[in-house]
């Protein structure tokens, strides 16, 4: 009997063991959160690495590459759809975002950071919340005397062989024009786009392309994202950066907001819900303005370097970033044959 008893004291001890040793994984591995990141890794990291730090949940980050930008991660989060292995997807605009929500791969989270953000930044139903944006605006070389202030000057004969823009095929620019056949219809916007062949403007790979080449004084201003201008700006290059249609019958400048997703099956929602509200913050957008990516923060009342302009202050575009987004696809065999591909 006391052999038995023995025994049984013993099997107990194991499985106590045991069940502590799976308790302890299961705690640990539930205090993390695993997200994709398609924005630079030098700028998002440091945010990600503060949230660490302040709330003690482990962050397992998955960044884009500078050759797969914005595509790989979201490529990855399409095959893993029925076995997520990513809680949040941190975007660097909101097009790709839109994707997700329609392939069904996001999860609806409306966040209570979220309140003070402009609903034309939110998805409606749910799906993304936009944050810390850039916007698009003129590099201009500061010797030319009369500045372009409107996106028609691409169409303008003062300005033929004298402007670049980077390829619309891909990135923020693709975007714009994508914008702009949604807000103009496709007519207008086909007219646009010839009218620009016609004016002989230049084609370069990307908006850092395109905002040297304008510092370099080879061309006189181009469309950019608004953090290429400003790092320019501050490495003393010569150019100015303007916001475009700002004027009372223009149509303002768009507005590229950085987009955060809830991944839907995710397995540690509450931390991926955490990591939202973090990044959703009045403090995060305050530290990516003041970083060298210089975005604008779309909380108002954010506190901002003297170079960046308040989101209030600007005249925007007003679209919805869903049609945007449908028109990209809808207009790629029209791009391409544009570009000559």
């Amino acid at each position: 009997m006391e052999y038995r008893n023995r025994a049984f004291i013993k099997v107990v001890s194991v499985v106590f063991v045991f069940l502590m040793i799976i308790s302890g994984c299961r705690k640990k591995t539930m205090n993390e959160v695993v997200v994709y990141v398609s924005e630079d890794q030098v700028f998002s990291e440091p945010i990600l690495r503060d949230f660490e730090k302040e709330t003690g949940i482990k962050v397992k980050a998955v960044y884009d590459t500078e050759e797969t930008k914005s595509t790989g991660v979201m490529m990855r989060l399409i095959s893993e759809k029925n076995n997520p292995l990513a809680d949040v997807f941190w975007a660097n605009e909101p097009i790709r975002a839109e994707v997700l929500k329609n392939k069904g791969i996001a999860a609806r989270y409306q966040s209570p950071n979220a309140r003070e953000i402009p609903d034309i930044y939110k998805d409606p139903e749910g799906y993304w919340t936009g944050f810390s944006a850039r916007a698009r605006v003129f590099v201009v070389n500061k010797k030319v005397k009369d500045i372009p202030t409107s996106i028609l000057a691409y169409t303008e004969p003062q300005w033929k062989a004298k402007a670049v823009i980077a390829n619309p095929l891909f990135g923020t620019t693709t975007v714009e024009i994508a914008a702009l056949f949604a807000i103009w219809g496709d007519d207008k916007a086909m007219a646009f786009m010839d009218d620009m062949k016609k004016n002989e403007v230049e084609i370069s790979t990307s908006n850092g392309e395109s905002a040297d080449f304008i510092a370099s004084g080879q061309f006189a201003f181009s469309l950019v994202d608004s953090d290429d201008a400003v790092s320019r700006i501050r490495q003393g290059k010569s150019i100015a950066m303007v916001y475009p249609d700002q004027g009372k019958n223009q149509i303002g400048c768009l507005i590229v907001p950085n987009a955060v997703v809830l991944i839907k099956g995710a397995k540690h929602p509450d931390n991926a819900a955490r990591l939202i509200d973090y990044l959703l913050s009045k403090e995060t957008e305050r530290k990516l303005a003041f970083a060298d990516c210089a975005q604008i923060p779309l909380h108002p009342g954010v506190e901002t370097p003297a170079d960046i302009k308040p989101i209030e202050s600007l005249k925007v575009i007003k679209v919805d970033y869903g049609e945007v987004a449908r028109k990209m696809e809808d207009i790629q065999p029209y791009l391409k044959q544009w570009v000559g591909y």
